[in-house]
């Protein structure tokens, strides 16, 4: 099944078969836009509602903390310290 959306974000990138041990493969698209390589941790959750499975690269996740945190720090800043 091919790609669809250009890896826009909430591109479709097809569809996938859970095998005997529970494993998948991630399309080879999805791979290259999404920037995942051999070895690199992914974090996955699950829908509070039970309705799909996301998937994020580990490193993603710890930027996106670091920022939350740095906007977190700047919103906490009495004003007349600005």
């Amino acid at each position: 099944m091919k790609a669809h959306n250009g890896g826009q974000p909430g591109a479709f990138f097809g569809a996938v078969t859970v095998g005997e041990r529970g494993q998948v493969v991630i399309p080879a698209e999805a791979r290259k836009r999404q920037h995942i390589e051999h070895g690199d941790k992914l974090l996955v959750f699950g829908h509070p509602h039970g309705l799909g499975l996301f998937v994020l690269k580990a490193s993603d996740m710890e930027t996106m903390v670091s920022t939350l945190q740095e906007m977190l720090r700047a919103d906490s800043v009495p004003a007349e310290a600005e």
